[in-house]
């Protein structure tokens, strides 16, 4: 194998970012200090090359990419359909309508949990949509932002890696499917199987899924989540946002109508669900007669983005009919509402915009979107960070012979299940994508526990067998708790401005949580599934396990 261009250095840019975002507080300048940082690298340390690469290499041809500018265009119509609402009462209105359901502080975080797993079919709407709708109950409970973020984060990519209908789920099918591949045609396994049996072994996003209704259940907290909360109930918290979308003007303040915030979302939510199955039917041409496809087949070939993006439009415009045909604001009150609204939304734009620069630089496709072919053939541009990685864990594995598997494998199949959480957390991570991090993953991971339980098992190896399906589900859940950890990811990001929260705070606060998640699911996952314990039996302990954490290490707020 090629030795790797960078090795260690590699990983040198998403490091810096993370350090200075997290010692200076500042998400935009941190990662333009590891672009740049990145771009050193690649450039032969030549600082002029390095600032024309940062420019030209990195930034641009990112902002420029279309389904990029068509999340930053949801992103932004989103933002401007709830400035909207907001201004027209519609929010306050659906505050009250929730309100019955959530008088307690404990009963406005499970309203929020439930809210999340409704949302289902994509993590963007899901965070945007509760994020910004949710922000004046909880401030109402006296429940802080970063707690909200929290919830909302906790969320919204589980339940839509989970779900059979959603966004991710052909995305990750394709991975499992590409990996089979690489097996040969002899093999009898199928992807959408593997995908369906693999969900109870994916450990952390159950638990994740898990962790948030039992806290608010147990009503306990630990870390700095416990200070930011009892902070809010002093009402002496500075990580509030300024929250320009809720500004009214007290001498005209319009009446609280719920649906005039139902209507708008429940019109994005159909009109994004519509065009996923529309663009998704084109995208598999022509069938034969009498073929029905499967709906998952749909959404494998369906534009997310372009659904997200007309979605988003189709809400805007009705918000702003139903103000303007209830005269509830005029003309120039809905220009200001919408301006709010993207003002609200402009610094995740511009964070996302450099966290998915960064997340490119450390990918192996060209800036043209090319995939690479030869070994390392974009180093001039790219740093290749997911194969150095993956070619410090794992090994090499392309011969089926015993000699061959036996001499390059150093993993147990014990151990390989935790071994390939732990990789696909830190590869995720280190680049900030759940979905890069899944592609690098997948196909090696899959080839690699073929082949050594084919090995261990005397040449049998069913679809069934646990080891084999705990490493798949190690691949999805590991790259969602890279993810959940990660202040580069894309969803993090969006939660916490979604949320109103300093973006670095719901980091800080997070992480505690998704680490404890974490250690309890390989204990109580990972490892024992190696053993040969059955996941039936794991399942409840992980959860007695967080039980036992919270009531051991979490403390009442009010207290």
């Amino acid at each position: 194998m090629e030795p790797h261009p960078y090795g260690w250095l590699s990983l040198a840019p998403p490091v810096v970012a993370i350090v200075l975002a997290i010692a200076t507080r500042r998400a935009v300048l941190s990662l333009l200090a590891g672009i740049f940082c990145g771009a050193l690298i690649t450039t032969g340390w030549q600082p002029l090359t390095a600032l024309y690469d940062t420019c030209e290499i990195h930034l641009w041809p990112t902002f420029i990419n279309p389904g990029k500018l068509r999340v930053f265009s949801f992103t932004l119509l989103m933002g401007a359909m709830v400035g909207v609402i907001c201004r027209s009462g519609g929010m306050q209105g659906l505050i009250g309508l929730i309100s019955p359901f959530a008088k307690t502080r404990r009963g406005g975080q499970i309203v929020t949990w439930l809210l999340g797993l409704v949302i289902f079919f994509d993590d963007y709407a899901n965070t945007l949509l509760l994020g910004n709708t949710l922000r004046p109950l909880f401030d109402r409970l006296k429940i802080s932002r970063e707690k909200l973020a929290y919830l909302v984060d906790s969320t919204a990519a589980p339940v839509a890696g989970l779900a059979l209908v959603s966004t991710w789920v052909a995305v990750e099918i394709e991975y499992v499917r590409d990996g089979l591949e690489m097996l040969g045609p002899d093999s009898q396994l199928q992807a959408v199987d593997l995908f369906i049996a693999s969900i109870p072994y994916r450990f952390y996003v159950l638990a994740a899924l898990l962790f948030v209704p039992l806290i608010a259940i147990v009503g306990r907290d630990f870390g700095p989540m416990l200070k930011a909360e009892r902070k809010r109930l002093r009402g002496d918290d500075d990580n509030l946002l300024a929250d320009t979308l809720m500004e009214v003007d007290t001498d005209n303040t319009p009446p609280a109508r719920w649906y005039n915030a139902v209507l708008p979302i429940a019109l994005t939510l159909v009109v994004v669900m519509i065009l996923l199955y529309v663009t998704g039917l084109q995208a598999l041409g022509p069938l034969a007669e009498g073929v029905t496809p499967e709906l998952r087949d749909i959404l494998g070939g369906a534009k997310s983005s372009l659904a997200l993006q007309y979605g988003s439009l189709a809400g805007l415009a009705l918000a702003i009919f139903l103000a303007r045909v209830q005269r509830l604001l005029s003309g120039q009150r809905i220009l200001d509402a919408v301006g709010g609204g993207v003002k609200v939304v402009l610094p995740a734009i511009l964070i996302l915009w450099c966290a998915s620069a960064m997340s490119r630089m450390t990918s192996s496709k060209s800036f043209e979107g090319v995939a690479t072919q030869t070994a390392y053939e974009f180093q001039d541009h790219r740093l290749y960070t997911g194969d150095f990685l993956t070619q410090a864990v794992l090994p090499d594995v392309k011969s089926d012979s015993d000699s061959d598997v036996g001499s390059s494998l150093n993993l147990t199949v014990k151990f390989l299940p935790t071994a390939v959480f732990l990789l696909a957390a830190v590869l995720s991570f280190s680049t900030g994508t759940s979905f890069g991090t899944m592609g690098i993953l997948m196909p090696m991971v899959v080839t690699l526990a073929h082949s050594v339980l084919q090995v261990h098992q005397g040449g049998v190896m069913t679809a069934s067998d646990p080891i084999f399906l705990a490493c798949i589900g190690s691949v999805l859940a590991g790259a969602i708790f890279g993810d959940h950890c990660s202040p580069i990811s894309d969803t993090t990001i969006l939660s916490s401005q979604a949320c109103g929260c300093n973006h670095i705070a719901h980091v800080v606060t997070q992480l505690p949580y998704a680490l404890t998640v974490a250690v309890v699911v390989i204990l109580c996952g990972t490892l024992p599934i190696g053993w040969g314990l059955s996941v039936w039996l794991l399942l409840p302990l992980q959860l007695a396990g967080l039980v036992a954490v919270l009531m051991i290490a979490g403390k009442p707020v009010e207290s």
